[in-house]
């Protein structure tokens, strides 16, 4: 475990999510992950952390562990066709992870929900971090139009609201 890292981690102040995310922002994602719920039965969940607390840091917790864990906490593996996803904003490491259940991942392969993280974080990179979220929910919604169609009136059965950790 770098000492970098979690210096990094303990020093970070929670305000760099409302920067980066102000309540503006949040609501527009909610709004579009509202709209991309229309189009397919998938249930998005969009989660954003500033930095971690200092036992997992020693732990060697991940960016893509925290997400899992979230993943779990946030009941995402919860919804009647296996179709939760959840979109993990990890601030101080600069990641961004995308865990989609295992209906979901039998017919999306990794490797497309990585691309879609890495496009996120080059814009977030660029400070785009309203367009890097609105597009990367534009492009998962694509996704799951193609294999998981809407049919009818669907159930939501997760929160649309950003979480902020």
């Amino acid at each position: 475990m770098s000492a970098t890292r979690i210096l990094k981690h303990l020093f970070a102040p929670d305000w760099i999510v409302r920067r980066a995310f102000p309540r503006a922002v949040l609501r527009r994602i909610e709004a579009a992950i509202k709209e991309s719920e229309r189009a397919h039965r998938g249930e998005l969940r969009f989660a954003v952390e500033a930095a971690l607390d200092l036992l997992p840091l020693v732990r060697g917790v991940t960016p893509r562990r925290r997400a899992l864990d979230l993943f779990a906490r946030l009941n995402v593996w919860d919804t009647e066709e296996n179709s939760g996803v959840l979109i993990y904003l990890q601030l101080v490491d600069r990641r961004i992870e995308i865990v989609a259940d295992r209906g979901i991942s039998a017919k999306v392969p990794q490797q497309e929900w990585d691309a879609i993280c890495r496009r996120m974080e080059a814009a977030f990179r660029a400070r785009r971090h309203e367009d890097g979220a609105l597009d990367g929910i534009r492009e998962i919604t694509g996704l799951l139009a193609r294999h998981f169609p809407a049919r009818g009136a669907d159930a939501d059965e997760l929160p649309d609201k950003p979480v902020v950790l």
